[in-house]
C-alpha cells in the first residue's frame, strides 16, 4: 500500500522563534543542523522508504520551500497545527502519516517500525511515543516533557498515523481543546471531570484514556511505544539543537 505523508513545517512565531533567530532563518524548519536544514533532513529520511509515494509540506509561506517543489507538494498552513492537519487531510485523505519538520533525528527504521505497529494495531489513529525508561536509557542527556499515566510515563515522538477517515474526528477534538487551551475549565468540560481528576491524581491509565477519546470521537486510537528513545527528541529549543548536533556527530 502506498503511503502519503504530511510534514508540518509551520511556525506561529516565524522569525521571532528563538531557533529561527539562532539560525538567522525565517522559520524553525529551515534551521540548519550540521549545515542541512531540518526540513531537508526529514524529507531525506522519508524518501528512503519505498512505500511512501507522495510527501506534502504545510507551511505559512510555501514560497520559502519552492526549491523543494520537485520533491514535495506544498500546502498553505493554517494558524494552528490542528487546523493545518484538518485542512491537509481534506486534500490528502487517509491513510496518512503525519510528522514535523523539527524531527531532525528522524530515521527510516523508526518510521518503518511505527507504520508496521500502527497497521497491526488495526485502529483509526495511532500516536508514536517513547517510554521514559527507554528515553533515559538511550539519550539520558535530553530534557523531555513527560505525560504520566498510571501504567506508563512517556513523551511524544511527533509521529501520527491517520489510518481511516474516522481519525479526522480526533483532529476535530484537538481543535476544540486548542481553542480553549487558556481556559482549563472549558477543556475539563470537554474531556469530562472524571478524566481530569484521574489525570491529576495519576490514576488515569492509557486504556482509559484511549476509551475516553473513543467515546468522545468514535475513533479507535492507540499509543504506539517505539524501541529507540531518541525518537522522542525533536528540536523545540536551542538546547535541543545542540544535543541533536552532538548525537549526529556520533554516527
Amino acid at each position: 500500500m502506498s503511503i502519503s505523508v504530511l510534514i508540518l513545517a509551520g511556525s506561529r512565531d516565524g522569525e521571532r522563534d528563538p531557533l529561527a533567530q539562532m539560525g538567522n532563518v525565517s522559520h524553525k524548519a529551515l534551521l540548519p543542523i550540521q549545515n542541512i536544514p531540518m526540513i531537508e533532513r526529514v524529507l531525506h529520511t522519508l524518501e528512503q522508504i519505498p512505500e511512501i509515494e507522495r510527501i506534502w509540506v504545510s507551511i505559512e509561506r510555501p514560497s520559502l520551500l519552492a526549491h523543494l517543489k520537485d520533491r514535495v507538494t506544498l500546502l498553505q498552513a493554517a494558524p494552528s497545527p490542528s487546523e493545518s492537519v484538518a485542512q491537509a487531510l481534506d486534500v490528502i485523505n487517509t491513510p496518512c502519516l503525519v510528522t514535523t519538520a523539527d524531527h531532525a533525528l528522524l530515521c527510516p527504521e523508526w518510521v518503518r517500525e511505527f507504520i508496521t505497529k500502527s497497521r497491526n494495531a488495526d485502529v483509526d489513529l495511532t500516536a508514536g511515543i517513547a517510554l521514559k525508561s527507554t528515553i533515559l536509557q538511550d539519550v539520558p542527556r535530553t530534557k523531555r516533557t513527560y505525560i504520566r499515566l498510571s501504567d506508563m510515563q512517556f513523551s511524544g515522538c511527533n509521529l501520527f498515523w491517520m489510518a481511516s477517515p474516522q481519525s479526522k474526528t480526533v483532529v476535530t477534538l484537538w481543535q476544540r481543546l486548542q481553542r480553549y487551551r487558556k481556559k482549563p475549565l472549558r477543556m475539563a468540560m470537554i474531556l469530562g471531570l472524571p478524566i481530569i481528576l484521574r489525570a491529576l491524581t495519576h490514576t488515569l491509565s492509557s486504556k482509559r484514556l484511549e476509551q475516553r477519546i473513543h467515546t468522545l470521537t468514535g475513533a479507535r486510537i492507540r499509543l504506539i511505544p517505539l524501541s529507540d528513545g531518541k525518537a522522542a527528541v525533536d528540536v523545540d529549543k536551542p538546547a535541543d539543537a545542540i544535543l541533536v548536533e552532538q548525537l549526529l556527530s556520533q554516527n
